[in-house]
């Protein structure tokens, strides 16, 4: 389980980069350039992407899945936007995060299955 939760982590890492990296450092970019360098990061996320999700879903249901990979989706947005795009955090933030926490509890209330 733990495997699986770090494999998502590091591809999610991978997968904000390629989506919104380029909005810092490459403006001034043509456009297919971008998106060649975007299209080059995506195949690292899918590199754990992949096989993050094969090892959860031996330990979750697919709905368990995506639910845990929205959390952790917005965890690195919140740390890139802040860290790497200078971004405030605003209360907005920690409100979708609880609206995320209450995501959790509904989706896993029933247990653990696949």
């Amino acid at each position: 389980m733990a495997r699986c939760l770090l494999l998502l982590l590091i591809s999610n890492i991978f997968m904000t980069f390629a989506w919104y990296g380029h909005l810092k450092n490459l403006a001034g970019r043509p456009l297919w350039f971008v998106i060649m360098i975007s299209w080059g990061i995506a195949f690292f996320e899918y590199c754990f992407q992949v096989p993050g999700n094969r090892v959860g879903a031996e330990h979750f249901s697919l709905p368990q899945l995506k639910i845990l990979q929205e959390v952790i989706t917005l965890l690195v947005f919140c740390l890139f936007a802040s860290y790497y795009m200078g971004i405030k955090l605003t209360w907005n933030f920690l409100w979708a995060g609880l609206c995320l926490v209450g995501a959790v509890f509904f989706i896993f209330r029933d247990g653990i299955s696949s």
